[in-house]
């Protein structure tokens, strides 16, 4: 037991090390661009926008914002120790969360190899990538990665959907992967379907001051980050969990 906890967290920290490391270099910038149009500093649109149009969208953007040179002045001295501890709250959140989904992972393997499923590393990986559909592919179908300044349905019902997806989709792909005869294959399939046959919560109309052409770039590249990630993850879990114990 204490092996196969000790695989997982430490196939948990090495993923989310890389997670974190594919974050800085492609979802972060991503977020911080946001950031700056939902500031104000930057407009959609902006070269159409007449400077009252913008100024106007800069004060509503940021009511609160003291934009007194004192005031810059003083957000500027803080920018590179707020980046540092942004930098590492980001890597602390990915190294937790991978060692959750490590563990998550190791007990969902665990139980097929009590019911006679070898698992290799190939199967590992796999089952790492089942790992990504589960907690973010399928999720992301109702409830897209979303940008800073980008509006959202009711936090409460979105998390509720989420949670419900995550598990529908791990019974699902298990049955339709391990059901025995073509009912149990076929019910896996039903179970999967269930929660977007239902619909995910939804925005009674659409907005928001992010360019939707960042937003998609956003979505598509957590997702890839997410998917190499629980890839690496899932064969890291397999390869450490059967090697041999330290003595």
């Amino acid at each position: 037991m204490k092996h196969m906890l000790s695989s997982a967290l430490v196939a948990g920290f090495a993923a989310g090390l890389l997670c974190a490391l594919l974050q800085f270099l492609l979802v972060q910038p991503e977020i911080v661009l946001a950031e700056r149009y939902e500031a104000g500093e930057l407009v959609h649109f902006q070269g159409l926008a007449s400077p009252e149009e913008r100024a106007a969208a800069m004060a509503q953007a940021m009511p609160d914002m003291d934009m007194t040179a004192e005031g810059s002045e003083h957000h500027h001295d803080e920018g590179s120790e707020g980046g540092a501890h942004r930098q590492a709250l980001t890597v602390l959140f990915a190294v937790l969360t991978y060692c959750g989904y490590g563990l998550v992972l190791l007990a969902a393997m665990n139980l097929a190899e009590q019911v006679g499923i070898k698992l290799g590393l190939s199967q590992g990986i796999l089952w790492g990538l089942a790992g990504f559909l589960a907690f973010q592919m399928m999720p992301a179908l109702g409830l897209q990665p979303d940008l800073p300044g980008t509006p959202s349905a009711d936090l409460t019902a979105r998390q509720i959907w989420w949670a419900a997806t995550a598990a529908a989709t791990g019974v699902g792909l298990w049955f339709a992967a391990y059901g025995q005869g073509l009912w149990q294959r076929a019910a896996g399939l039903v179970v999967l379907v269930a929660p977007h046959l239902w619909g995910a919560p939804e925005l009674a109309s659409f907005g928001g001051i992010v360019p939707p052409e960042l937003a998609s770039s956003f979505a598509a590249r957590s997702l890839a980050v997410g998917m190499v990630t629980w890839a690496v993850l899932g064969g890291l879990i397999v390869t450490l969990w059967h090697s041999d114990p330290a003595p």
